[in-house]
């Protein structure tokens, strides 16, 4: 036998089920001070990569979207400077680091580091 009725169970779990899915429907966007911890980050990974030979390993779409940032002067940026991007982990990178796969793999793995 169960204590609580069909209704009262609904009603008890109803608030669970909001509160557990409202993160899932609602993605986290990457603050201000988020994007600038990440630019310096990634601008330090590459810097330190160069003097030890030992970089972030860059992926195919890393590349891809590196070859694509060289080829478009201003395309994809926003007036602060950064880049825009559907994945929250590219939000916001320097435009000019947008052009270096290594340091699009730095920030990402920075952004993944702070959630997104």
């Amino acid at each position: 036998m169960s204590i609580l009725t069909r209704g009262q169970r609904a009603a008890v779990l109803a608030p669970v089920i909001v509160l557990a899915t409202y993160s899932l429907g609602y993605p986290q966007v990457p603050k201000p001070e988020d994007i600038t911890a990440c630019n310096a980050e990634a601008e330090r990974a590459v810097k330190a990569a160069r003097a030890s030979g030992d970089s972030k390993e860059p992926t195919a779409k890393d590349h891809r979207r590196a070859a694509e940032a060289r080829s478009t002067t201003g395309a994809g940026q926003t007036g602060s400077g950064g880049a825009q991007a559907d994945d929250p982990q590219l939000a916001g990178m320097n435009a000019e680091g947008a052009k270096n796969p290594e340091y699009q793999a730095a920030y990402r793995t920075c952004m993944r580091k702070a959630g997104f």
